[in-house]
C-alpha cells in the first residue's frame, strides 16, 4: 500500500523541505528589509547574514518542533497521508493567496491545514487539546506583544537619547542596526524552521509507529540539519529577489528605528521559541514597526497591516482547515 510504503514517506518530507524552503523566500525581507533599506549593509551582505543566522537560528532548539509534531494531532491516532495533505494545503493555500495578493502567515496555514486534515483522518479526538490551546495563544498574543514591544523601546530609546546629537545616534545606531538585523535573523529560525521539524518528525514517527513502540518524539538531529539547509536556501534566493525587485524602497525606517522594531521582534520571537510557542513571524515584525511608529503620530502607522493580519486570522484558519479536510478525504477516496 502507498500508506506503509519508504518512497511515500520520502515524498512526505520532500513535500515539507519545499514548505520550508519557500517559507525561507517569504520571509527573507523580516529580516533585511530594513537593514538594506537604510544601507547600513549592502545587498550582498545582509542577505549571507540573513541567511547564515537562520541556518544557525533552526539549530538553536526544538520547544516549537515538539509543539507543532505532536501538540497538534495525535501521532498515533492519524496516517502518513493525513502530514501529506495538511502540508499540501498550506502550500496551496499560500499558492493562491500570493497569485491574489492577499497576505498570509506560513505558520497559520501549515497549523490549519494539519489540524484539518488530522480530524478527517480521525474526528476531533485527535486534535491535542492543550497543544493546540499554546498555538492558539502564541499566534494570538504575539502581534499583541510585538507592538507593545515595539511602542515601549522606542519611547525609552527615545528618553535615553533624548539630548543626544543626530550625527552619533545615526553613527551608533548603524552599527547596532547590524546586531538586532541578525537577532531578527537568527529568532526567524528558531521558530519557523522547527514548524517543518516538527511536520518531518510527525512523518516519521507515524511511519515507524513510535507510540505502538514506545518511543518518545524527539526531533532528530538529521531532520534539524535538512530543515536549517532548505530555511537558510530559501532565505538567500528569498533576499536576493527582494533586493532585485524593491531594491531601496523596501522600508523606510532610519537604523534608529530599525534597531526599535527588529531588537522588540527578536526578543518576542526568541522568548517563544524558547518556550515552545509557534507564532507568526511576519505578524511579530509587523506589529513591532508598527509599535515603534506610533511614538511618533497613530497616523504615521500603516494601519492597514493591521487590516492584513486580522484578514489573514478571519480566512487562514477556516479556509486551511477545510482545505486540509477536504485533501485528506479525497486523498482516501483514491488511495
Amino acid at each position: 500500500m502507498v500508506e506503509t510504503s519508504f518512497a511515500f514517506l520520502v515524498v512526505v518530507i520532500v513535500i515539507a523541505v519545499i514548505f520550508d524552503f519557500f517559507n525561507g523566500i517569504h520571509d527573507a525581507g523580516n529580516a533585511i528589509a530594513t537593514v538594506v533599506s537604510t544601507r547600513v549593509l549592502s545587498p550582498t551582505v545582509a542577505v549571507l547574514m540573513a541567511a547564515g543566522m537562520n541556518f544557525l537560528g533552526a539549530l538553536s532548539g526544538t520547544a516549537v518542533a515538539k509543539v507543532v509534531g505532536a501538540g497538534i494531532v495525535a501521532p498515533e491516532a492519524i496516517l502518513l497521508t493525513t502530514v501529506a495533505t495538511g502540508v499540501s494545503a498550506a502550500i496551496l493555500w499560500e499558492f493562491i493567496t500570493l497569485r491574489l495578493g492577499i497576505p498570509v502567515s506560513g505558520s497559520h496555514s501549515l497549523i490549519a491545514g494539519v489540524a484539518g486534515a488530522g480530524i478527517a483522518t480521525g474526528g476531533m479526538d485527535v486534535l491535542v487539546g492543550h497543544g493546540v490551546s499554546k498555538v492558539f495563544l502564541g499566534l494570538t498574543f504575539a502581534p499583541i506583544i510585538g507592538l507593545l514591544g515595539g511602542f515601549v523601546l522606542m519611547i525609552g530609546l527615545y528618553w535615553i537619547f533624548r539630548r543626544a546629537s543626530p550625527g552619533l545616534v545615526s553613527g551608533l545606531f548603524g552599527k547596532l542596526q547590524i546586531v538586532s538585523a541578525a537577532a531578527m535573523a537568527y529568532s526567524h529560525g528558531s521558530n519557523d524552521a522547527q514548524k517543518t521539524m516538527g511536520i518531518i518528525t510527525l512523518a516519521l514517527a507515524v511511519y515507524y509507529k513510535w507510540g505502538e513502540r514506545g518511543i518518545a518524539f524527539e526531533v532528530p538531529w538529521e531532520v534539524m540539519l535538512l530543515s536549517a539547509t532548505a530555511m537558510a536556501i530559501g532565505t538567500y534566493l528569498g533576499g536576493w529577489r527582494i533586493v532585485r525587485t524593491l531594491g531601496m524602497r523596501i522600508v523606510h525606517l532610519r537604523p534608529f528605528n530599525g534597531f526599535a522594531a527588529e531588537t522588540a521582534a527578536a526578543t518576542v520571537i526568541e522568548s517563544a521559541s524558547r518556550l515552545g510557542f509557534p507564532l507568526s513571524t511576519t505578524h511579530v515584525i509587523s506589529s513591532t514597526i508598527m509599535g515603534q511608529g506610533a511614538t511618533i503620530r497613530l497616523s504615521a502607522v500603516r494601519w492597514g497591516v493591521a487590516r492584513s493580519i486580522v484578514l489573514a486570522w478571519i480566512i487562514t484558519f477556516p479556509f486551511c482547515g477545510i482545505l486540509g479536510y477536504v485533501l485528506m478525504k479525497v486523498l482516501s477516496a483514491v488511495l
